[in-house]
């Protein structure tokens, strides 16, 4: 503003000369002086007014990014306790403030997920999560792998796998994704002979090529199953069913081979992937901090992810 000032009493002057009958040269010489002063205070207003835009920008990007409350989906089972015992700790020395919200199954946790409603979720794999996207035009994306409890079979009428009898009854879950999971297990353990052109992420039992023990199948709830268990000679079900249930995971008479898209993962609408709150979950999940939580706290229920040991 003082510039203004020199630039306006500089071209007062010039014309003061020329009117006064001054020399012309100094009467230009001013004027010229008068001209580059103006423009330059014009210069310093322009771009005086661009950084108060770009500071104005930055606040806006830090407000929108200062996210501090993380509302996450609470289901019943040993991810979401894994989450609060080891992950939230962390969180909060960051000033990060979680607030969980109960769903009764991992559909229903999904569409609040999908919905707006939390913000994430720690309960489902690839596999399950792209079937959901599929079947309810979600946009819920993995954004990091985390330590996962493997499928079992379980039997409480036998005590090894070679007891199986002829026309045996085997319960497996009816949800698409383990459904899958639970029949390649099966194969892996001899007791049938999957279309080996058949999706592995899709299998069902009309996938099934050889069946040697006559197995008769039954497709229910995996919440349900624990409570049959006795009903059934053997059992198929996931980890965080056996978890829920109360059975030691040790009993197991055999476990799967945790395929890439079957491993547990932290999940996200697809707009907060990028987002410093998550990011900061996805840290926490591979920090010193977890490492040597799961070190302390691992008695062999838990499959670590080799990025995360």
């Amino acid at each position: 503003m003082k510039k203004s000032w020199i630039a306006i009493s500089l071209l007062i002057a010039a014309m003061g000369l020329t009117a006064c009958g001054g020399s012309s040269s100094t009467a230009a010489t001013t004027a010229a002086v008068a001209t580059e002063a103006a423009e330059s205070e014009t210069e310093e207003i322009a771009g005086d007014t661009e950084a108060a835009k770009a500071d104005t920008g930055n606040s806006a990007e830090s407000a929108s990014d200062g996210k501090t409350e993380i509302i996450y989906g609470k289901s019943q089972g040993p991810y979401t306790e894994l989450f609060e015992a080891a992950i939230i700790p962390i969180l909060e020395e960051q000033g990060y403030t979680l607030k969980g919200i109960d769903f009764s199954d991992l559909q229903t946790a999904d569409v609040g997920l999908n919905d707006g409603d939390v913000d994430v979720n720690v309960e489902q794999h690839t596999a399950y999560c792209e079937n959901f996207n599929a079947n309810y035009n979600g946009d819920l994306v993995p954004i990091s792998p985390i330590p996962t409890v493997p499928a079992g079979v379980y039997s409480v009428n036998h005590e090894t796998l070679d007891e199986i009898p002829d026309g045996a009854k085997v319960a497996v879950p009816n949800d698409a994704s383990n459904t899958a999971r639970c029949y390649l297990m099966l194969q892996k353990i001899g007791w049938i002979t999957l279309d080996e052109n058949a999706d592995s992420t899709a299998v069902t039992q009309d996938d099934i090529v050889e069946n040697p023990h006559n197995i008769e199948f039954t497709e229910m709830k995996s919440l349900t199953i624990p409570a049959a268990i006795q009903d059934f000679d053997y059992v198929a079900i996931t980890g965080s069913v056996v978890y829920n249930a109360g059975i030691d995971a040790s009993t197991a008479l055999a476990n799967e081979d945790i395929q890439d898209h079957l491993v547990l993962q932290v999940v996200v609408k697809e707009e907060n992937k990028d987002a410093a709150w998550a990011k900061a979950i996805v840290d926490a999940y591979h920090s010193d901090e977890f490492k040597q939580y799961m070190k302390e706290n691992n008695d062999g229920l838990w499959w670590v992810p080799e990025e995360l040991q």
